[in-house]
């Protein structure tokens, strides 16, 4: 037995001189310390040995298995020194080239214009709420006043995902799911994307983004709308911005109005970009007609309202000056790097 241990280990040790590779290595200790190993197949031929001569080849075969593997983990801690000695020596590092920088993105001209209009109206007391995108014809068209054979649903190009359910085109309809709620007096806006069949344009997107407002109480009248707008526009645009209310005619709102605001590039006198009659079109506005309020389940007689609606686009593209709406959705870096 002794004879046969003397071999085990003058072979085992031969061969790790020899091995050339970490691969190598391991093979070894696979080949002779492994569970069919040379030194594991000694241990079971113990049932051979005599009882008493058991404890003296068992101390010999630790042994022999204590010096090989002393002899192994050595010669692995050398051939890994050298082999990472000659990688670091292949990968040397110019420490004079110029670091990598780490690009951070940062907020979209979009998002930039959506949270400065809510901090404005949130200054003054409203509530943000937003609402489904995918509608039904009722909460989108019908509960704002616009009938099933209305022109204006002509007029909007819908998406119609089937007969009852749609893509909405205005953020109105969130305003009649809060009013729905009962709970008043309602301040709020209603940010958030749109959908109508439009060809992609200059001025013009399939989807886009609305920023839409209400405002129900008793005894709130056009003078509470215009003096909340006038008080936007010079959050927004500056101190020094007029408004210009002209009649117009929304469905959802008796008396409505669209409002101008004097051109913040020329101070109204005109120029380009106000196309010269010094006022900039921002938005469409007016009073809740009685009838929405009473699909709603609110009193006309005791209760009163009035309602905006923006392009939150628009906003974007009047405070930045940008001439091309599709540069807001192209993703060119060169372009939104500046905001």
């Amino acid at each position: 037995m002794k004879a046969k241990l003397e071999q085990i280990k003058s072979e085992a040790l031969a061969q790790i001189n020899n091995a050339a590779t970490l691969e190598e290595l391991n093979e070894v200790r696979v080949n002779v310390l492994g569970k069919k190993g040379a030194l594991t197949a000694v241990l079971k031929s113990m049932k051979d040995v005599a009882p008493e001569d058991r404890p003296k080849v068992g101390q010999m075969v630790n042994e022999t298995r204590e010096e090989i593997e002393g002899v192994l983990e050595e010669t692995i801690k050398k051939m890994e020194k050298a082999k990472r000695e000659a990688k670091m020596k292949e990968e040397v590092i110019d420490v004079t080239l110029p670091a990598k920088k780490q690009i951070k993105g940062h907020r979209h001209p979009n998002t930039i214009a959506m949270e400065e209009v809510e901090r404005i109206f949130i200054g003054m007391g409203y509530e943000v709420v937003e609402g489904p995108e995918v509608e039904t014809d009722y909460y989108n068209f019908e509960a704002l006043n616009i009938p099933a054979d209305h022109p204006a649903k002509d007029e909007q190009d819908t998406f119609y995902i089937s007969g009852d359910i749609l893509l909405r085109t205005q953020t109105s309809g969130t305003q009649v799911h809060v009013m729905e709620e009962g709970k008043l007096p309602i301040r709020m806006i209603a940010p958030g994307r749109v959908f109508r069949s439009d060809e992609v344009d200059a001025t013009h997107s399939p989807s886009f983004h609305q920023i839409e407002g209400l405002v129900i109480d008793k005894k709130i009248t056009f003078a509470d709308l215009k003096g909340t707008l006038a008080e936007f526009a010079k959050e927004l645009f500056g101190e020094e911005t007029k408004v210009k209310f002209r009649p117009h005619h929304f469905n959802f709102t008796e008396p409505s109005a669209e409002m101008d605001v004097s051109c913040f590039k020329c101070g109204g006198s005109g120029c380009r970009f106000c196309k010269g009659s010094g006022w900039i079109e921002i938005l469409g506005c007016g009073m809740v007609h009685p009838n929405v309020l009473r699909m709603s389940n609110i009193d006309p007689e005791k209760y009163s309202g009035f309602a905006f609606g923006m392009g939150l686009e628009r906003i974007a593209l009047l405070k930045y000056e940008i001439d091309d709406m599709r540069l807001l959705y192209e993703n060119d870096i060169r372009f939104l790097r500046q905001f």
